[in-house]
């Protein structure tokens, strides 16, 4: 597992062979492709140059490669990403426009940029989906790796890691002509040590929020959610990794945003024996002169390794294939109505193709039931645990030569 060979000109390099990046320079900007050899007759892919030169996957081929290649990626089909494909999410090499149902700015007085109603706009585009801030954090985790797992990876996933990764996502992505690297704020690992020079980082990143032109700019901030403090005039919302740059919120927006988010909050405090975390995402603007305001905001769960769950029901078996050392990838949900729909874990490492993991809950809702019976319906059964009995033995595992 973890274990890749590229072909590029005859030659197979894997990816510890010091020749590699000359290599890849060699092809970068000609029509030559190097090729994923994980299975007979290799996967085409390209190659990019992103401080260094990388060979990445081509658009539509993640399910082409063995489930085993760092390169695999399910079927779009197989998590809530498969409704956004095309419409939300358009990819072409190196580089994917997101389409948001959110704007990137508030208007601050006078008429609000975009011309008149009744101005002859040239053309009229169809509507299609567009997604939402949670789909968008699904985008950026599944992106930067964390819904994926291998023995490797113990130990590894602290926020500094988290940071990094987070933010080179989303430098391959634009979102209403913006880059979107530079509207998100992912904060650094807290050091007492460095704490000044951090935040004058992070004063920085987020001078993108000053109001111009009657126009008052959003960023996104992705942390995880500490602690909401009742304060004079609404709530002050603590992050980790920010202790000295509270988020406000007025009274009905927290309160809004605890009602609906509730679950999320209240899994922390449940009685399951693990970590669990409430992440935030949150649109802010600028109140005043470095003080950031909620504009809008969503809270998703996600276990100690940092890979989304949708509910603590599926906490166990996160724990269990993690302890096992098994390789697997968590399916998100994004903006899909229902994601019980797909499977709870897909195993990378029991042969040529990822086997389905699912979960049944008793606290599960007669739509969940339903779309997840329907689910294991169509696919002629597979693997199974009930929450209320004891879990039964994971399918073992392939070792591949």
């Amino acid at each position: 597992m973890d274990f890749q060979r590229l072909s590029i000109r005859g030659r197979v390099f894997t990816l510890d062979d010091a020749a590699l990046r000359d290599a890849l320079a060699g092809v970068y900007d000609t029509p030559e492709r190097p090729r994923c050899m994980c299975v007979p007759g290799g996967v085409e892919m390209y190659v990019a140059f992103h401080r260094r030169y990388l060979a990445k996957r081509m658009p539509d081929t993640g399910s082409q490669h063995h489930p085993s290649c760092p390169s695999y990626e399910p079927a779009w089909q197989q998590s809530g990403l498969g409704e956004l494909v095309g419409d939300a999410v358009v990819e072409s090499e190196g580089v994917v426009e997101l389409r948001v149902d959110f704007a990137w700015s508030r208007q601050t007085g006078g008429r609000a940029p975009g011309g008149h109603a009744d101005a002859d706009p040239g053309e009229i585009e169809a509507p299609g989906r567009r997604m939402s801030l949670r789909a968008l954090t699904h985008f950026l985790f599944e992106r930067a790796g964390f819904n994926r797992w291998s023995p490797a990876m113990a130990g590894k996933r602290s926020q500094g890691v988290l940071h990094k990764y987070l933010l080179r996502a989303a430098e391959q992505a634009t979102t209403k002509g913006v880059a979107l690297s530079e509207r998100l704020y992912v904060p650094e690992q807290f050091n007492e040590a460095t704490r000044g020079e951090a935040a004058q980082r992070r004063r920085e990143r987020l001078g993108v929020l000053r109001p111009h032109d009657g126009v008052a700019p959003l960023a996104m901030v992705l942390a995880e959610f500490k602690a909401a403090e009742a304060c004079s005039g609404g709530y002050r919302i603590w992050l980790k990794h920010m202790p000295d740059a509270p988020l406000l919120a007025a009274a009905r927006t927290w309160e809004r945003i605890a009602r609906a988010y509730a679950p999320a909050l209240e899994a922390r405090d449940a009685d399951h024996g693990q970590r669990v975390r409430a992440v935030m995402a949150a649109l802010i603007r600028a109140r005043r002169e470095h003080t950031y305001e909620i504009d809008t905001a969503t809270l998703l769960l996600a276990s100690e390794q940092w890979i989304p769950v949708e509910g603590v029901h599926e906490l166990p078996l996160v724990r269990a294939l993690v302890d096992a050392g098994r390789y697997f990838i968590k399916p998100l949900r994004y903006d899909a109505r229902c994601g019980a729909a797909f499977a709870n874990a897909l195993l990378l490492d029991t042969g040529a193709v990822a086997l389905p993991l699912h979960v049944f809950s008793p606290f599960m809702t007669p739509r969940d039931l339903e779309a997840k019976t329907a689910a294991l319906r169509a696919a002629g059964g597979g693997w199974v645990w009930s929450t209320d009995e004891p879990m039964p033995p994971l399918p073992a595992a392939v070792r591949r030569t």
